[in-house]
């Protein structure tokens, strides 16, 4: 049987399959299920920026025109805070009752106050950090650059506050993605998760709700099925197989991207 084992973000995994932040990763019971069935790592369920900062300037304009009572601060700061005290008990319970790696997620789009939560995250016990940054580039006073700066700043200001290791989850919608992406590489994170695609849901009439088409135990089959790959090919470790079709292994890839374009599309 092939060896799965690898790292990631300087950590070392029993296989690459890493759950990501999602349903199945926001309580104990459920990342238990996740080790169970031979998952590697676990994303925890996204933590808001919005979630962590109180907006203060809102509160005292709100407060001005008498708008908030004491009893409704109160009430959204206790609010805010049992979120963050319940965030910070997922992780250090999660890490108590498993012996998988546990990352935090916080799903972010600017570096102001909230990147001091990340310090607290690492004495939870956390294992690493993945920042989700989608920042929409729809404001027409922004260009480009500037929203690409902002990755920088976030990434900045988080490891001021952090020594753990720090993934960063973006999308594909940059003009120049090749040349971002590799600037980033350069700034300090361990990692780089790239979206394959946006969530996309699917109702079950029946039930009414959101599905899982496979659930937990899929996570098994997945193993089973690399494994079987890797012994087929004749892989014998992760190693064999982990930048094998890199794009850095072409002299020219943006001539060979073409190549494969017009090859499938020209008589279509």
């Amino acid at each position: 049987m092939a060896d799965l084992s690898t790292t990631y973000m300087g950590l070392t995994l029993r296989n690459p399959l890493i759950i990501a932040s999602c349903g199945y990763t926001d309580s104990v019971a459920e990342i238990k299920k996740l080790e169970k069935h031979g998952a590697g790592a676990v994303v925890l369920k996204s933590l808001f920026e919005e979630q962590i900062l109180m907006d203060v300037d809102e509160q005292r304009v709100n407060n001005i025109y008498g708008t908030y009572s004491d009893v409704e601060n109160y009430v959204s700061f206790y609010t805010r805070k049992r979120q963050l005290d319940d965030y910070l008990a997922l992780i250090r319970e999660s890490k108590e009752k498993t012996s998988i790696p546990i990352i935090a997620s916080i799903n972010c789009i600017s570096d102001s106050q909230w990147v001091e939560f990340a310090g607290k995250i690492q004495e939870a016990g956390a294992d690493g950090l993945e920042l989700n940054m989608f920042i929409m580039p729809s404001d027409e006073q922004f260009t480009g650059t500037e929203i690409e700066q902002i990755y920088f700043d976030v990434v900045k200001k988080v490891k001021e506050q952090t020594t753990l290791p720090v993934a960063l989850k973006i999308s594909y919608f940059f003009s120049g993605m090749a040349n971002f992406t590799l600037r980033l590489s350069q700034s300090g994170i361990s990692a780089l998760v790239l979206f394959n695609r946006f969530f996309s849901p699917d109702i079950d009439l029946d039930t009414e709700k959101v599905i899982y088409k496979k659930g937990i135990p899929v996570v098994g089959t997945i193993l089973n099925e690399i494994g079987h790959w890797m012994d087929t090919k004749g892989y014998k470790s992760m190693d064999e197989i982990i930048g094998r079709m890199a794009q850095k292994n072409l002299s020219r890839p943006m001539v060979y991207e073409r190549a494969q374009f017009m090859k499938y599309f020209a008589d279509s």
